[in-house]
C-alpha cells in the first residue's frame, strides 16, 4: 500500500503536497525453530502515516490509492496525528537493538511453552536481563533442577 501511494505521488506530481509516507515498524525478538531471531514487525499492521497538506487534489490521490479502504477519523475526514505521537513512533522505529521484555520476577511460577522442557512448570530463581535469560527450577526426578531458558520460552502462571 505504501509503495503504491509513493508511486502515485511521483506519477501525479504531488511531491509538493504529500511529503512523507511512513509504515511504522520496530524490531522484536522472536523464537523461530528454537533459535532467537530479531524480526521487524509493523507497529500498526494495515496502517500508513502520511504527512501532507490536505487539498482536494492531494486528498483524492491518497483516498483513491489501491488497497486504501479507510482513514482514522470521523466520517470522511482524517484526524491528524499529534507531533508527540509521531516523535514516540520514530523513537520506537529508530531502536537499533530490541529490548528484552522479561515480565517475571524471582519466585514467580511459570510454565515453559517452548523447547525440550515444554509444558513443565517451575519457579523463577534467577533473571539475567542483559542476555534475556531466566533460570527456572523445575521438578525433575523428584528434585528441583535449575534450567536456563530464554525469556520468550516461558509464560507466567
Amino acid at each position: 500500500m505504501a509503495r503504491n501511494l509513493r508511486q502515485r505521488i511521483e506519477s501525479l506530481g504531488m511531491e509538493d503536497k504529500i511529503f512523507t509516507v511512513i509504515v511504522p515498524k520496530e524490531k522484536k525478538i522472536k523464537i523461530k525453530n528454537g533459535k532467537r531471531e530479531v524480526v521487524e514487525e509493523k507497529i500498526y499492521p494495515g496502517y500508513v502515516l502520511v504527512e501532507m497538506i490536505v487539498t482536494d487534489d492531494s486528498w483524492y490521490v491518497v483516498r483513491n490509492t489501491p488497497n486504501v479502504t479507510g482513514f482514522v477519523g470521523a466520517g470522511t475526514t482524517p484526524i491528524p496525528v499529534s507531533e508527540k505521537e509521531i516523535e514516540e513512533l520514530k523513537k520506537r522505529m529508530e531502536m537499533k537493538e530490541p529490548q528484552y521484555k522479561i515480565d517475571v520476577k524471582i519466585g514467580d511460577l511459570v510454565k515453559i511453552v517452548d523447547g525440550p522442557f515444554k509444558d513443565f512448570e517451575g519457579k523463577v530463581s534467577e533473571i539475567d536481563e542483559e542476555r534475556g535469560k531466566v533460570k527456572v527450577l523445575i521438578n525433575m526426578f523428584g528434585r528441583d533442577t535449575p534450567v536456563e531458558l530464554d525469556s520468550l520460552q516461558l509464560k507466567k502462571l
